[in-house]
Parts: structure tokens; C-alpha cells; sequence
């Protein structure tokens, strides 16, 4: 699933993204060490896997969207 980070703190590695029908959802530090990013900032495209449903969805990984090469290369 993609998204935009929202919110992020660097000193507690966490933060929240917007999904695409601009409903926040956070995510903690295990969520963030688990994509292996270093920073990230708001404005940012992200992939995230979800857990849970309604008010209990959660982040559980969060890592940066990388779009093909046009060029092929």
C-alpha cells in the first residue's frame, strides 16, 4: 500500500503517513527500523504494510517508494 509521510521524529523514530483518502495512520520505531530507513521526511512517498482494522490499524513496516526507471536503466 502507498502513502505520504505525514509526521516524523527523528529522536523516537516515529511518526504517521496519510493514505491516499487522507486518513492519518501512525507508526512507532519497530514499524520504521523494520524498512531500514535512515530519515524520512513529511512530503515523502512510502510503502507500508498494515495490521488491524478501523482505530486499531497500525504500521507495522514503512519504507520509501521507489518509482521505475522511464529509461529502462
Amino acid at each position: 500500500m502507498q502513502a505520504t509521510a505525514y509526521t516524523y521524529s527523528p529522536e523516537t523514530r516515529s511518526g504517521s503517513v496519510l493514505l491516499d483518502d487522507g486518513t492519518a495512520v501512525p507508526f512507532d520505531a519497530e514499524a520504521f527500523d523494520a524498512g531500514g530507513l535512515r530519515l524520512l521526511r513529511p512530503g515523502q512517498r512510502v510503502r507500508i504494510r498494515t495490521e488491524g482494522e478501523g482505530e486499531a490499524r497500525r504500521v507495522v513496516h514503512v519504507t520509501l517508494h521507489t518509482f521505475p526507471d522511464p529509461a529502462g536503466g
